[in-house]
């Protein structure tokens, strides 16, 4: 397929790209680099895909044959439009996003801008171009303070505590109406604390094995007592492509369905790191949750999805990658 894969440089829509590329896709990547965090991890990431799909160095016009890489904010509709007019286009994979639930607080127009705005430019030229197969990135945040779990997609998600989650959940609403009014097959996947190698930097793990082998504190919210159902990149891959596969419409949980103790989570990346963090434990933040747990039976009913890395050998592999591309190993 021809796919148009936008957040190509973030974490999960980096790792999608090389596995559709390996399998024999052609992908037109869009992303804008912004420096919200490290530009230079995203060109590295980017790099990554020229390493993966064994391409040239040239990464800016066109990698290989199958990989065209296009520096394009998703707000603006008119490059859009132009990406669409000059491709066949057969599927989209939307994961461009404004990230992160605290920087919400800090710049709510970003998120809005680039969440709701840049998604109904994507939705808008998917009906103009009649491209029917859309699969889109929401977000476990949706279901804010829910006391209920695991998370099912059937729970209520119209109380989010972040304007993060809010934005997600307007994408998804977007995404109801436009398969409804345009016979669009979109897909919404509420993804669970994804991890692994060539993560954001802004997340726990990078920011705890950081200050680990440093010998700084960490910040430990919630007083040690949060719950996170970690997902390793893999298994969130996999899943993506399932779903981008089956072309059909719906929303779907996808995490591995295990919540774990955030002090367990530490205590097995000091194993692999091979030392002992200093814990400074801290409350709760505004927009945090204290547990994520996600139902993902009917995603294993419609695509067969069904996690396979563990938590310890996720971490290993995360602190193995860390302490290369940190320098530190």
């Amino acid at each position: 397929m021809n796919i148009l894969l936008t957040g190509c440089a973030g974490f999960i829509g980096n790792a999608v790209a090389i596995a559709l590329l390996q399998r024999g896709d052609t992908v037109i990547g869009v992303d804008n680099l912004n420096d919200y965090y490290s530009v230079e991890l995203k060109n590295a990431r980017l790099e990554r895909i020229c390493l993966n799909h064994d391409s040239p160095d040239s990464r800016i016009n066109m990698i290989g044959s199958k990989f065209n890489f296009m520096k394009i904010d998703i707000c603006d509709k008119q490059r859009l439009v132009e990406i669409f007019e000059n491709n066949k286009i057969d599927a989209v994979v939307h994961l461009a996003a404004q990230a992160g639930v605290r920087y919400s607080l800090e710049n709510p127009q970003t998120y809005v801008d680039c969440n709701v705005t840049g998604t109904l430019n994507i939705f808008e030229c998917c009906r103009n171009f009649g491209v029917k197969n859309i699969v889109f990135a929401s977000s476990s945040s949706v279901y804010g303070e829910n006391a209920k779990i695991p998370f099912s997609t059937e729970d209520r998600t119209d109380n989010p505590v972040s304007l993060y989650a809010a934005t997600k959940k307007s994408c998804e609403l977007m995404a109801s109406t436009y398969s409804h009014l345009f016979d669009l097959n979109i897909t919404g996947l509420r993804y669970f604390t994804v991890y692994g190698p060539w993560g954001r930097p802004d997340m726990a793990p990078i920011l705890f094995a950081k200050n680990i082998l440093k010998g700084k504190p960490i910040k430990v919210f919630g007083n040690g007592n949060m719950k996170r159902d970690f997902t390793y990149i893999d298994d969130i891959v996999s899943g993506t492509i399932a779903v981008l596969d089956w072309g059909g419409r719906g929303l779907f949980n996808i995490g591995r369905g295990e919540p774990v103790d955030l002090m367990r989570f530490i205590e097995i990346l000091e194993n692999e790191l091979g030392k002992t963090a200093i814990k400074e434990f801290l409350p709760m933040q505004p927009g945090d949750v204290p547990v994520t747990w996600a139902d993902t039976a009917e995603l294993e009913k419609v695509v067969g999805y069904k996690p396979k890395i563990s938590l310890e050998q996720g971490i290993k592999e995360f602190a193995e990658w860390y302490g290369k591309y940190s320098g530190n190993r």
